[in-house]
């Protein structure tokens, strides 16, 4: 079993372990009980109804967030030509274009949050597998992370603005950060809504019965409180 300090305690006697809160409860009562000395992250966690390992059931997709995630996003972009020149007017941080640079990465340098490369780079960035993938780092055309033309400018424009790629792991759980604790309880419902809506639209037709089976909202090292699944499915539609 887990030891918790005492601070986290402290926070936990604030928390109804059995209730199922709203998502603007959630988020009010993760403020309140955030304890960490610096800006911590507010993630939202969730295991769906759906199988993993059938290709069919699969759930992974990308959102941008309203208002960003209150960071600083490293993008780094293997082009080369007018997509290099393109990708620097968006904002990226540093452009791979050289077979160098791509030794670089190789030999384990990663000092960058998001990948983002044009076709015609990615049998050069395939090789890079084994630093890039097990780092969540590999582009990838489904996330939108291989594109070329004003294609590229959005994903760079928007991978700055707080653009986050979800996807459901092993354990049909997923991870996702939507915020800061300094940010407002707007901002956050905001940011929520906008992730939720994107799930729902990412849901496989092939997942039978209940989509989301347990959610929690929690900030780094604070306690996690447990969202009503179904309010939270249902964030951002319009009812009636």
């Amino acid at each position: 079993m887990t030891k918790h300090g005492k601070k986290y305690n402290e926070a936990m006697k604030q928390v109804e372990r059995t209730r199922l809160y709203t998502p603007r409860e959630a988020i009010a009562l993760m403020k309140a009980t955030a304890y960490a000395r610096f800006d911590a992250t507010v993630e939202v966690h969730m295991r769906l109804g759906v199988d993993p390992r059938h290709a069919d059931q699969q759930v992974r997709d990308v959102v941008v967030l309203p208002h960003g995630l209150g960071k600083t996003v490293r993008v780094l972009v293997f082009a080369q030509g007018e997509d290099a020149n393109r990708a620097r007017a968006a904002g990226a941080d540093q452009i791979a274009d050289s077979d160098e640079f791509i030794q670089k990465v190789q030999n384990g340098w990663t000092e960058f949050d998001i990948a983002i490369s044009t076709p015609e780079m990615m049998g050069k960035v395939g090789r890079l597998g084994r630093v890039l993938g097990p780092r969540g780092l590999m582009p990838n055309p489904k996330a939108g992370t291989v594109a070329a033309g004003e294609e590229l400018t959005r994903a760079v424009k928007e991978s700055k603005a707080g653009r986050v790629e979800f996807r459901v792991d092993k354990t049909s759980n997923l991870h996702v950060p939507i915020g800061k604790v300094s940010f407002t309880e707007d901002q956050l419902n905001d940011n929520l809504t906008a992730f939720m809506e994107a799930v729902r639209k990412a849901r496989p037709s092939a997942a039978k019965g209940v989509f989301i089976k347990r959610m929690t909202v929690t900030s780094t090292m604070g306690p996690g409180i447990h969202v009503d699944p179904l309010l939270a499915e249902n964030m951002g539609v319009e009812l009636g």
